[in-house]
């Protein structure tokens, strides 16, 4: 974003005139604000941001809002007064987005979100300038910055949106109005809020309410909790998935220490590779294929791309550890949908024959959040698992479970133990998958065996 402070003025409505200066970008942290940036400060519980405008000013701030009601304003610097930056903000973006050519790309679900982001926009980096939402910018805050992070020549942006809560998608997607809208999938994260994966399916359909009126909607067609809502709304909807009843579906997959080999039916007919592993993860990328077909990629153009694209890390990354044994780090998040699929993907992977499964507890659950740790055994292969490592008070109700039948391990507060039954017992021939809520932290355990 290159704009004067008055043409950033004239957005928020605000009559007063500045002296021509240019804004080149947004910031909401002085610890990473960069000469010409608007500094926006936030009142929050412990800290009040307009204790550092100053800072941002000495730092070389080119402007920065004032809620009205903040007494004590400095003096002889260019402040926009607001009357909630929050607001303001969001205003800006939706602003600057109503300015902007590119092609808007919304992604949300309960799992997969930032592993199809990156899929998408990997697919498409080859051929198109793309940018994508960095880190965890996905909330109300994180989204208006993303949109204003937007060079102007960019063609495609991949925007990543997340929720806790009923009515936040719809705010999301009403500042990004996309082209295309996604939904990877519903699982059962933020049960708590929510109450039920009918709720959840509700939240995450409020994308398309931003959708522009010829835009497409692409949905995970094998969730039943899907196809009454797309039936009830007037829209372009296709989806995906690993059922033949699918409009693009996947088949055929197989997999190695390179990544996930499938062919695709439906809308279009082909094989293809990408270097990730798990059936999910090629449901993802159904997505993303689907998306650069309907732009005009070839599928050889698909093809070649797909080959080179990089999961953000801890989404199935492989990791050879000490002693050759080999990780599989998927401990970004999780939830029982997730958890379920990677377990399937160790169930049936060949690549080493002695299999381990490390589970952390799943965060964020609700009431039932027992009876969720509990089921894990009804999809824990014990034939074919050979080893269960379990970490966090919540995973004690799935060892009661299974501790009479495998070689289960649980440490409600400690990795020692853990790491040191890998080190142990693990060996060149064995594949560790580590899986858990993001405050879990499981990665702490490949951290003893990083060569």
């Amino acid at each position: 974003m290159k704009k004067t402070i008055n043409e950033i003025a004239a957005w928020l409505g605000i009559a007063q005139t500045f002296e021509e200066a240019v804004v080149t970008g947004v910031s909401i942290n002085t610890r990473t604000l960069e000469p010409g940036d608007l500094f926006i400060p936030f009142r929050g519980e412990n800290v009040n941001g307009h204790k550092y405008v100053a800072q941002a000013f000495e730092q070389g701030a080119a402007a920065a809002f004032w809620q009205k009601d903040e007494p004590n304003p400095p003096q002889d610097v260019p402040l926009l007064f607001v009357e909630d930056s929050e607001e303001a903000l969001q205003q800006m973006a939706r602003a600057y987005r109503s300015e902007h050519n590119a092609t808007f790309i919304a992604v949300t679900g309960s799992n997969g979100k930032t592993s199809t982001k990156d899929l998408i926009a990997g697919t498409l980096a080859p051929y198109y300038k793309v940018q994508k939402t960095e880190g965890n910018y996905n909330n109300q805050l994180g989204l208006p910055l993303t949109l204003l992070g937007l060079d102007e020549d960019t063609q495609f942006a991949v925007l990543e949106m997340g929720m806790d809560g009923f009515h936040q998608i719809e705010l999301l997607t009403k500042l990004a109005e996309p082209h295309y809208a996604v939904i990877t999938n519903i699982g059962e994260a933020h049960m708590e809020a929510l109450g039920s994966r009918e709720g959840i399916a509700k939240a995450k359909f409020e994308i398309v309410q931003g959708l522009q009126a010829d835009g497409k909607f692409f949905y995970d067609g094998d969730e039943p909790l899907l196809r009454p809502l797309v039936a009830a709304e007037n829209i372009h909807a296709i989806s995906f998935g690993l059922a033949d009843t699918d409009d693009l579906y996947a088949a055929n997959i197989t997999e190695d220490e390179k990544g996930s080999h499938f062919d695709v039916h439906g809308l279009l007919e082909d094989n293809f590779f990408i270097s990730v592993l798990g059936r999910h993860q090629v449901k993802n990328t159904l997505i993303a294929i689907l998306i650069a077909q309907d732009i005009g990629l070839t599928n050889d153009q698909i093809r070649e791309s797909l080959k080179g694209v990089e999961l953000t890390n801890m989404r199935m990354q492989l990791v050879e550890g000490k002693k050759d044994i080999l990780f599989i780090n998927d401990a970004y998040n999780a939830a029982p949908t997730s958890v379920r699929a990677a377990l399937n993907f160790v169930e049936h992977a060949t690549m080493r024959s002695d299999k381990w499964v490390v589970l952390g507890d799943m965060l964020e659950l609700g009431t039932l959040e027992r009876e969720y740790h509990e089921n894990i055994a009804d999809d824990l292969n014990l034939d074919a698992i050979q080893h269960v490592c379990l970490y966090g008070p919540r995973m004690e109700a799935l060892y009661n479970k299974i501790k009479d039948q495998a070689d289960v391990l649980w440490s409600a507060e400690d990795y020692a133990p853990i790491i040191e039954h890998i080190a142990q017992h693990a060996s060149a021939d064995s594949l560790v998958l580590l899986k858990g809520s993001r405050g879990m932290a499981l990665e702490n355990i490949l951290q003893a065996f990083v060569k």
